[in-house]
């Protein structure tokens, strides 16, 4: 595993732990060359999947490419990093669970919105505006007004 302070390729495991859902293990480790202590997460890929995109175009599923769409939704809120792996777990689970080596990019689309949605109103919205290719203020206006009034209503909330 490659140190993220210094690149040097020889890093050392001190210490390995399943994480608390059991999806993966959460290992510390150090580096040889720096000193340099960070943790990594490894997990088990029960099968291969393939993402089909909207223009038919197939990639491999990437977990890390789910990851970092959540965690820019999410950029400056406040929400525990363990509550947003559990999610992002919960979504892989979801698309292994499906039992298809092809999944669609509108599937992983609906599950990071009801995942998001109970998680950050915020980040919510803004996976939303990108998935859903927002071009004005007016698509934001109606996807608010879809959601309609309760708890999920954006429109009274200032920060």
């Amino acid at each position: 595993m490659r140190c993220p302070y210094c690149g040097n390729d020889d890093t050392q495991v001190k210490d390995s732990r399943p994480t608390e859902d059991s999806g993966a293990i959460r290992r510390r480790r150090v580096c040889n060359a720096c000193g340099g202590r960070f943790t990594t997460f490894e997990r088990v890929q029960l099968r291969d999947m393939t993402v089909v995109k909207k223009s038919g175009r197939k990639v491999p599923f990437d977990r890390e490419k789910l990851s970092r769409s959540v965690f820019t939704a999410l950029r400056k809120r406040s929400v525990d990093p363990e509550r947003v792996e559990r999610m992002i777990s919960g979504i892989v689970r979801q698309l292994e669970s499906l039992g298809d080596t092809e999944i669609t990019s509108d599937q992983i689309g609906t599950f990071v919105m009801e995942g998001l949605k109970s998680l950050d109103d915020v980040a919510f919205v803004r996976f939303a505006s990108v998935y859903k290719n927002f071009s004005s203020a007016d698509d934001f206006r109606s996807f608010l007004a879809e959601l309609g009034p309760g708890e999920n209503d954006l429109r009274d909330q200032h920060h």
